[in-house]
């Protein structure tokens, strides 16, 4: 599945917007569904299970950070973003060359989330997918993707300054997450202090 950002949006600023959303969020950043529960795989559609098993065989090299920075992705901040109020997400390693395409497509992800480990390792945990809002219109949803029959949390502020309203949605694909599937944010994740 593939969705086109609007020409106006140059791909520079769609660079600059998603270097700044890896950032960890402020409290409350995130709205829509990736707050609340969200389905566990197991009770998801036939079609969206196929969907995520090939998503999987798409980024299973990636569980090797190595793999990924040698496929593009770069860690944006090295910070791991973390909520009081829902648990964390992890350190993001974006694909810039993916944020400038404009295109979602399930078998790229814009933004790979890593877990940091006891060892000083990265585990992966989580995709992410990203967009930038068409009409930069935090009142106007018709234009909010979705993947996996999923709409994208959004739209949404920039978490820092010059960012473009946006959205986007996480998959936590390689890590069991209590919140569910598409939760932005895993109770069961922690950032090292």
């Amino acid at each position: 599945m593939h969705v086109t950002l609007p020409r106006s949006l140059a791909p520079a600023a769609a660079i600059a917007a998603l270097a700044v959303a890896a950032l960890a969020p402020a409290a409350g950043a995130h709205g829509g569904p990736g707050h609340g529960t969200t389905p566990k795989a197991t009770d998801l559609p036939a079609d969206t299970r196929a969907q995520l098993r090939q998503v999987r065989r798409a980024t299973r090299a990636f569980r090797d950070v190595e793999k990924a920075r040698a496929a593009g992705y770069a860690p944006t901040t090295g910070a791991c973003a973390d909520d009081p109020k829902y648990g964390a997400m992890g350190i993001h390693y974006t694909n810039k060359a993916l944020v400038a395409d404009g295109k979602l497509d399930i078998t790229r992800p814009e933004v790979l989330v890593y877990q940091p480990t006891a060892d000083g390792g990265l585990r992966l945990g989580a995709l992410e997918y990203f967009q930038v809002d068409g009409d930069q219109d935090l009142a106007t949803a018709g234009d909010r993707p979705t993947l996996f029959g999923v709409p994208f949390d959004g739209p949404m502020l920039g978490h820092e300054p010059g960012m473009p309203i946006h959205d986007d949605l996480h998959v936590w694909l390689y890590k069991d997450n209590p919140a569910g599937i598409f939760a932005a944010f895993n109770p069961k994740v922690v950032c090292p202090r």
